[in-house]
């Protein structure tokens, strides 16, 4: 699949097939999540992927009780190592360094798991101190996210999107514009266009 495709296609999924995943599929995602960028590539993403039923039944009892998490075969936590990173930026780099590369990393896996025709949703909605108990982490790092992956029995409709230039300014703040670019819109429907032939 293409890349554009692929991020235009990319749906989280909340239902899953009573299907496993291959390890070299999994790790086909995680190896996507580590070639992502990160401040003076210092890497501070750590993966814990859990498979067995009891475990993944623990992480969803921290994750609000969202069970249907529990069809999902793979649940993976992001987990950020913040001893060099704090080493290296301070306050800043553990503050908004470490979750942005973790970020990164997240929307690898996600595209990643996409292109492999897997289903996948990045949930940040847990009790943090009850992830690290769960997965006995140490306090040097912090859970950033828990991604559920598997095959995906339906695919959420995705949400539309603004037009491009509700988002993008030339120069300066709110201006929208530009004499020499103009406005970005058509632009971004031709890509529609392209990507739906």
């Amino acid at each position: 699949m293409e890349l554009d495709q692929v991020i235009m296609e990319r749906r989280s999924v909340r239902r899953f097939k009573k299907l496993a995943v291959p390890w070299f599929i999994v790790s086909s995602c995680l190896d996507a999540a580590v070639h992502a960028p990160s401040s003076g590539n210092v890497q501070n993403w750590r993966f814990v992927v859990v498979q067995k039923k009891e475990n993944r039944e623990k992480i969803i009892k921290a994750c609000s009780e969202h069970y249907w998490m529990l069809d999902a075969p793979v649940l993976i936590a992001v987990i950020s190592d913040l001893e060099k990173i704090r080493k290296l930026f301070g306050i800043r780099g553990e503050a908004l360094y470490a979750v942005q590369n973790c970020a990164a990393a997240i929307e690898n896996l996600l595209l990643k798991a996409a292109e492999l025709g897997l289903g996948a949703t990045w949930i940040g909605d847990f009790d943090e101190q009850k992830i690290m108990e769960i997965l006995k982490i140490k306090d040097e790092r912090r859970p950033q996210a828990i991604i559920a992956l598997g095959y995906g029995e339906d695919f959420e409709k995705k949400s539309t999107r603004e037009p491009l230039d509700n988002f993008v300014y030339f120069e300066e703040w709110d201006k929208r514009e530009d004499k020499e670019r103009g406005k970005l819109t058509p632009v971004a429907d031709l890509l529609r266009k392209v990507l739906k032939k």
